[in-house]
Parts: structure tokens; C-alpha cells; sequence
């Protein structure tokens, strides 16, 4: 069972995507946070002092770990048990930008905040957290190598279709969703791939390059 949060986290957790929405006016800045305290009733002293990160990768973090635990309250085991394992993932990956939907400006300022060579460490761990979970929550068990390169995998699939999405205007994200469809059949067809890898260098490259098409597919 899941230990009970701090009452600070407690502050966090209820703000953590409201800050993202207001940090579409006010920027990742503590303005965002007392805007976010103020509309859930929070003395936004105390949430922007003492609960919330004073600097703006702190604040991303923490709304990234929002969108997280929304993604798994929308995929219970049992909305999950009906899904088979490419609709589990290319769903998940959907819902995440829907929930991202109310502060895309915000997310766009996030990617551009995270690429700063001070912040990629913190972008890798967010970008694993955030794969990890949706594997987990797809039913992934494996424990040995294959744990890892699925994580690596998805994560250059959300993160293409991520930057896909902060540029896409079409009705309904439609060139996103296309996107998105086919970055997910390229991971399905990631076992066949990874029966080909083994062995020699000239085929773990062929694994870089793989990911960097995931990553940064041609037009």
C-alpha cells in the first residue's frame, strides 16, 4: 500500500497541473504557482514557499509527475485488460497529450526549459519515469535486458510525437494522431529488430540508428 503523502505533498499533488495551466500566462515562475494555490484555495504563500520548487525545472517536475498519476487513474487494470498491447501504448501515449492539452504553450516553454545542458540529466529522468509507468501500467514484467530498451524505445516515440504535437494545428491533432501511428507500429515492430541486434557492433549501431529514426523520423 502506498504510504500516505506529506501535507506538502499533498499541496503538490493538487497543484501540480494547475501550475502547468497557468504557466501558460505566467511562465514556470512562482506567479504560476500562487495562481494555481489561489484557485484551489491554498494560501499561496505557503504553497509557493514552502510545497512547490522555487525554480522552473523544479516546477516541470512536478507537473510532470501530475500528468503521470493522471495517466494512471485514466487506465485502471480493467480499462487495460480489454486493450491489446499496441492499443495499451499507442492510447497511453494519446491520453498523455490530451492531459497536457490545457497548458500545450506551457509544455512548449517545458521542452525548450529541459533541453538546457544545466537541465538534460533531470530531462533523462523524466523521459524514463514517464516510459517506465506506461510500460508498467501496459502489463510490461520484464526484468532483463528487454526492460530496458522498451523504455528506451518509447520514450523516442513520445518524445518525437511530443514535439509533433506542439507544432501540429490540424483539426483535432489529426497529423499528430498519424504521426503517432505510425512511430507505434515501428515499436511493434521492435522484437523482429532485436533478433537481428545481437552480437556485433555493426548491429548495436544499427540500434542507434533505430532509435534516432524513432526519435527524429523523416518527413
Amino acid at each position: 500500500m502506498e504510504d500516505t503523502p506529506s501535507p506538502l505533498e499533498q499541496i503538490r499533488r493538487r497543484l501540480a497541473l494547475l501550475v502547468g495551466e497557468n504557466a501558460a500566462f505566467d511562465g514556470w515562475t512562482g506567479a504560476a504557482v500562487e495562481a494555481a494555490a489561489a484557485a484551489e484555495g491554498i494560501d499561496p504563500v505557503q504553497a509557493a514557499r514552502l510545497a512547490m520548487p522555487k525554480d522552473a525545472a523544479g516546477l516541470i517536475d512536478v507537473y510532470i509527475r501530475g500528468v503521470d498519476r493522471a495517466l494512471e487513474i485514466a487506465f485502471p487494470p480493467e480499462r487495460i485488460a480489454a486493450m491489446k498491447i499496441r492499443a495499451r501504448i499507442r492510447e497511453m501515449v494519446w491520453e498523455r497529450l490530451q492531459i497536457q492539452a490545457p497548458a500545450k504553450e506551457a509544455v512548449r516553454r517545458a521542452v525548450a526549459i529541459l533541453a538546457m545542458p544545466q537541465n538534460l540529466g533531470l530531462a533523462t529522468r523524466i523521459g524514463w519515469r514517464s516510459a517506465d509507468l506506461m510500460w508498467r501500467l501496459a502489463g510490461d514484467t520484464a526484468t532483463d535486458f528487454n526492460h530496458y530498451t522498451k523504455r528506451l524505445t518509447l520514450s523516442a516515440v513520445y518524445g518525437s510525437t511530443l514535439l509533433a504535437w506542439l507544432g501540429d494545428d490540424s483539426p483535432g491533432a489529426s497529423d499528430t494522431a498519424a504521426f503517432l501511428d505510425r512511430r507505434i507500429d515501428e515499436v511493434m515492430q521492435f522484437e523482429r529488430f532485436k533478433a537481428q541486434w545481437s552480437g556485433s557492433g555493426e548491429r548495436r549501431l544499427s540500434l542507434t540508428r533505430f532509435l534516432g529514426r524513432l526519435r527524429y523520423p523523416p518527413r
